[in-house]
């Protein structure tokens, strides 16, 4: 990218080989994302870029790996590494029973709480990790039993209601709540009400796929956070399961998710937008044709359109499994 962007009179130069490129593409996100690199003399920073044109910055991400690939934006240098993690020190029983004793400290109230909540007295390896948790992370009493609270949910909705997780898995929650910045009450509460939206869309988006007997694994529960949080509604998301499920003959997630992908790219969200997106495409005339441009869809036709294609993949997808 050029140095100076600029034409005399503060004009922005655009060169004719990127705007082919652009158009090729076919994509909003990736031209805006462009004019912004032209603007600023190529500095990229996901987060400057996001509030800028008022993206989430995971948009603006999809939009700058579109312009890297093509060729018209180089991928920032990665950050230099991030310091090691360091480990939590080896608490001894003196270091547990100092604590206990501390008469203005709030592990022994926390102690009682947790034994409460796990239905048992907590032994002597119990008691080290949650005071890994108290000391290590720094997390407030509060935040730490809002964790435990939120572990014990999902591992009896894993494995069924009076199934206890052990304390070396709260602990590692916990600490995945610091490292994310979540160390006070409302942080907390907002975390949470973001986990059990994720879980209620989890459940909503696996039934679209036809999966209703298991909570999704790990590698899944990252695809569907990422579409949640691109805004995708369930008709866009099935539209895309269809898709996958008639080119590959079963549900692919990297094939899935490329499909959500190159749509968020393009602004399409909606099995609406996706059907306007489709076919409002400029479209080359015939040599010796006419002038008139294609007409745009009238009121509600995309959605007519969409629920079509929606049918005729079904009636596909039935047909398939009927001849297995």
């Amino acid at each position: 990218m050029a140095d100076s962007p600029y034409l005399p009179g503060n004009i922005l130069s655009l060169a004719g080989a990127a705007a082919d490129r652009l158009l090729e593409a076919g994509s909003g996100d990736g031209a805006l994302l462009y004019l912004y690199l032209l603007k600023t003399g190529g500095s990229y920073q996901s987060a400057a870029a996001a509030r800028v044109l008022r993206w989430e910055p995971a948009r603006a991400e999809a939009a700058l790996s579109l312009l890297c690939k093509l060729e018209l934006a180089r991928a920032p240098e990665a950050a230099p590494a991030a310091p090691a993690v360091p480990e939590p020190p080896e608490y001894t029983s003196a270091d547990i029973n100092r604590e206990l004793e501390n008469e203005a400290s709030s592990f022994p109230a926390l102690v009682t709480e947790v034994q409460k909540r796990l239905g048992k007295v907590l032994s002597t390896n119990d008691l080290k990790c949650l005071y890994t948790i108290y000391d290590f992370t720094g997390l407030p009493a509060e935040v730490i039993l809002l964790a435990v609270s939120w572990t014990i949910e999902e591992h009896q909705r894993k494995y069924g209601p009076g199934r206890m997780p052990r304390l070396p898995q709260i602990q590692r929650e916990a600490i995945r709540w610091k490292e994310r910045g979540v160390d006070t009450v409302e942080g907390a509460e907002a975390h949470l009400k973001r986990l059990a939206l994720l879980r209620e869309r989890s459940t909503q988006i696996l039934a679209l796929l036809d999966i209703r007997d298991r909570p999704p694994v790990a590698r899944e529960k990252e695809y569907i956070t990422t579409w949640v949080d691109m805004g995708f509604t369930d008709e866009a998301i099935r539209m895309a399961y269809e898709r996958t499920v008639l080119k590959k003959r079963s549900l692919n997630w990297p094939y899935m998710n490329s499909i959500l992908q190159s749509w968020h790219q393009k602004g399409l969200h909606t099995a609406e937008q996706i059907a306007a997106g489709d076919s409002q495409r400029p479209r080359r005339a015939a040599p010796g044709a006419g002038a008139t441009a294609p007409q745009p869809a009238a009121p509600g036709e995309a959605d007519r359109r969409a629920r079509e294609d929606m049918e005729r993949m079904r009636a596909l997808l039935r047909q398939e499994k009927e001849g297995k």
